[in-house]
């Protein structure tokens, strides 16, 4: 695990944990593709919101779980 600071795009893979079509943003109700954890708490992104709250968010995560290379990935 490693932590998140601002300006970076880090990767965390904090276990075999992979974000599914249940996972929904917290911010719109998209499809998460990025996972912040804040102490015990748990916040759900799309890779449109992650982005946009990233700056703020990097001062307090304690890990970023991020998946939005799935989205340039051909199926």
């Amino acid at each position: 695990m490693s932590q998140v600071s601002a300006g970076t795009t880090a990767t965390v893979e904090r276990d075999a944990y992979e974000l599914t079509a249940l996972d929904r943003c917290d911010s719109c109700g998209a499809q998460a593709y990025i996972r912040v954890m804040i102490g015990e708490s748990e916040l759900l992104f799309c890779a449109h919101h992650g982005r946009r709250h990233q700056e703020k968010l990097a001062a307090v995560a304690t890990s970023w779980h991020d998946e939005s290379r799935r989205l340039l990935e051909d199926n």
